[in-house]
């Protein structure tokens, strides 16, 4: 399932109680970026889903109250992000990223600093964080090329190809996607590359100021390098890598991939062989990526006037459109359930095992993951936690 977010034409920016309560929202226990997004669909406001949370979790199975943010919580994340002179970007502000915008778990919430203008003639660039002098000095050659070639470059700020990704593109601009909040430098021997992508680009989290991540983090992290970006280039990954999960994340959000060739005996280059041997663009030089990416940067985004006028999400499609009044059996939701396990199915899947509307699917799903009985997974799918 996908709801179609749209924005504005008249370039309205939220006002600061939207602001409150999306953060309170998407703050809010079990709530996840399509949750949330579901939520605004159903409900119209996030106002109105914060004051729906406690039944819905309820009717879900939830014995103990779920917890819904505080305001006080999301006033004091709002300060921290203006004291660290971060914006706070919405989803439905124009100047919210318009690639990322389109991928199905979009963080409701962005914090930028440094150019809030993201470029969507965005590639990404990543790889290995041990990696190789020869793996550096390509990377660095390759991110100042396609810089000169009028691409911005992105990547995570990690060691490594990042490093050199980073500062092969600081010439022409570069942006970098955070695990923790945007105030968060890692590792901190990048405190002065850092420095430098606030003079010349971006840096971007979906966490809030002050926020130290965890191993589970990166993974999510890895989806926002993809969605900003046309294509995901790896430079050197082994085969059980955080690179590689950023390639299979970009090629669920429909980007294109690319992986430079690397030697067999080296177990830096067995993942991006791996990735060219399923399909990833062999790639020797920028104009390999090239190649693949000028074209679509020829066909342009819908234009303002094909999109809504409201700053509220809304679902085209109506068999997606949540019935805020809907309440569906008990049976049902156990048939539901029983058909889950650790394993992630995928929703569409459900849909046709159930024999349920795609509407009442979603409800029960909605209601499960708020009382945090399954847990949502890139590509539409869901699974027990």
């Amino acid at each position: 399932m996908t709801v179609s977010i749209e924005t504005g034409n008249d370039h309205r920016r939220a006002n600061d109680q939207q602001r409150l309560d999306w953060l309170r929202l998407i703050r809010s226990q079990n709530v996840g970026p399509i949750t949330f997004r579901q939520l605004l669909t159903r409900f119209g406001s996030a106002a109105e889903a914060l004051a729906a949370l406690p039944d819905l979790s309820r009717r879900g199975g939830r014995r103990q109250p779920v917890r819904v943010c505080p305001v006080a919580d999301a006033e004091a994340e709002l300060a921290a992000a203006s004291d660290c002179d971060a914006e706070v970007i919405l989803l439905t502000d124009p100047m919210y990223p318009e690639l990322l915008r389109h991928i199905t778990d979009a963080p409701p919430v962005l914090f930028v600093r440094g150019n809030r203008a993201i470029a969507s003639s965005s590639v990404a660039v990543v790889g290995a964080r041990n990696a190789s002098a020869v793996g550096m000095r390509f990377t660095g050659e390759l991110a100042q090329a396609l810089g000169a070639a009028g691409l911005h470059v992105i990547s995570g700020l990690a060691r490594g190809i990042d490093t050199a990704a980073h500062k092969g593109a600081l010439a022409t601009g570069t942006t970098a996607v955070l695990a923790g909040g945007v105030d968060h430098i890692y590792p901190r021997e990048n405190q002065h590359l850092y420095d430098a992508i606030l003079d010349v680009g971006a840096i971007v989290s979906e966490r809030p100021p002050g926020y130290r991540p965890t191993a589970r983090d990166f993974p999510r992290r890895n989806r926002l390098i993809s969605g900003l970006s046309r294509g995901v280039i790896v430079v050197e990954a082994a085969l059980r890598s955080g690179s590689l999960v950023t390639a299979r994340l970009a090629l669920e959000q429909g980007r294109e991939v690319f992986a430079v060739p690397g030697s067999p005996l080296d177990p830096r280059a067995r993942g991006t062989n791996g990735l060219i041997r399923n399909g990833a663009a062999l790639t020797e030089s920028a104009d390999d990526v090239l190649a693949v990416v000028a074209p679509m940067l020829e066909r342009a985004m819908p234009p303002p006037e094909e999109m809504s006028s409201t700053p509220i999400p809304v679902a085209k499609d109506p068999t997606q459109h949540l019935d805020s009044k809907m309440e569906v059996n008990a049976d049902s939701a156990d048939s539901l359930l029983s058909l889950l396990g650790h394993t992630p199915i995928d929703v569409d899947e459900l849909v046709r095992r159930t024999q349920l509307t795609p509407a009442e699917v979603m409800t029960i799903l909605l209601e499960l993951e708020l009382a945090g009985r399954i847990r949502r997974h890139p590509g539409n799918r869901v699974g027990l936690p």
